[in-house]
């Protein structure tokens, strides 16, 4: 059995009464080739009259950037079953 290690990464950035999230996947074939990252985004914004808690603001628009990032995935794996799905030709593709 082969192991395999993706990794995300968050980044996180504020910007007065906003905080920006950027979760980046990496998979073990984007470190070897031009496989591309996949990027997820969100944003969190503190209401004026509400205490000022940044972890509130991260935690939020990091999770917002991690459902961003899942939907993502989920699409790749979507157009990868409907171009790679159904029996081989005898060539050994499709």
């Amino acid at each position: 059995m082969r192991a395999k290690e993706w990794t995300t990464r968050i980044y996180l950035t504020e910007d007065g009464d906003e905080t920006r999230a950027r979760a980046v996947l990496t998979t073990q074939d984007s470190w070897r080739d031009d496989t591309p990252r996949l990027v997820g985004r969100g944003t969190a914004r503190r209401n004026p009259v509400d205490r000022t808690v940044p972890e509130i603001g991260d935690e939020l628009a990091a999770g917002r950037a991690l459902e961003d990032l899942a939907i993502r995935l989920h699409d790749v794996a979507a157009d990868d079953i409907v171009q790679l799905a159904g029996p081989a030709d005898a060539a050994g593709g499709r």
